[in-house]
């Protein structure tokens, strides 16, 4: 059976100048799979990310996306679905929930063009799918941070993406507006044919939801099912020796790193 990957990196090295950030990374995402990302801070996940995009381009290496180069992607690169970890929007300016996810559609509607009444209905199918069409009219500054977190991804699936890709989608949240935004992208990816790539410091939420997974730190420790290579010995590698797991059933649910200095990771 031939199976068709979306992304594949071959042997890519990606450089900050003479700081290594990603170091002969090889990995296959086939299309309709969901996969998760995991990696503490600066272990190049962000840039795995900008590098399938094209926004990085490798000093060694090759990366595909939907078996080309990201530079020669095309029309190809409007079924391409982004939401950053830190969105470029002022959410106190006084914009339309409406006019946020229509902005998604501006690459294809080119600039200075008139955005047309189909546009506007792509934007309010994306509101449907998130359930936020009751609220299109709403000013983005009157939405609480999970609400608005939904209009970003809404706006990122109003080019109807065979591949979308989430940079920590729930850095700005609560744990439990969290945990439901979680939940509701898992059903996203259950019931639309597209391949999801989750970026999260959540080890609990990748056991629990996604296909496959890559274990990020600079090089890729491990990469397969969650109930493969989430074990002890490959989360302190990821990590460090100094992390603490606390178990969820046979899977490490948690990561703490035992030092003054660290921060938590869930």
């Amino acid at each position: 059976m031939n199976v068709e990957y979306d992304v594949e990196f071959n042997g890519v090295t990606v450089r900050y100048g003479a700081l290594p950030a990603l170091e002969n990374i090889t990995v296959r995402i086939a299309h309709g799979s969901f996969w998760g990302v995991i990696g503490p801070n600066g272990s190049g996940k962000s840039t795995l990310v900008k590098t399938m995009l094209g926004l990085l381009h490798p000093v060694a290496g090759e990366v595909r996306t939907f078996g080309k180069a990201p530079s020669d992607l095309g029309e190809l690169r409007s079924r391409i679905g982004y939401v950053p970890q830190y969105a470029e929007l002022d959410f106190t300016f006084p914009l339309r929930v409406l006019d946020v996810v229509t902005m998604g559609l501006y690459g294809g509607i080119g600039m200075m063009r008139r955005v047309r009444r189909r546009h506007y209905e792509q934007a309010m199918h994306a509101l449907e799918i998130v359930h936020m069409a009751d609220l299109a009219k709403r000013h983005i500054s009157e939405l609480s941070g999970g609400q608005r977190q939904r209009v970003l991804i809404a706006r990122a699936l109003a080019v109807e993406p065979r591949l979308l890709i989430l940079d920590e989608p729930t850095a700005a949240l609560d744990h439990t507006s969290a945990d439901g935004l979680y939940e509701w992208m898992n059903a996203l990816h259950a019931s639309h044919d597209m391949t999801m790539i989750l970026v999260t410091h959540d080890v609990g939420v990748v056991s629990q939801y996604v296909d496959s997974i890559a274990c990020l730190n600079r090089t890729l420790v491990a990469h397969g099912r969650p109930s493969d290579i989430l074990t002890t010995s490959t989360l302190e590698s990821v990590y460090g020796c100094g992390a603490v797991l606390f178990s969820h059933g046979q899977i490490p649910h948690m990561v703490v790193k035992h030092d003054a200095d660290a921060s938590h990771e869930h």
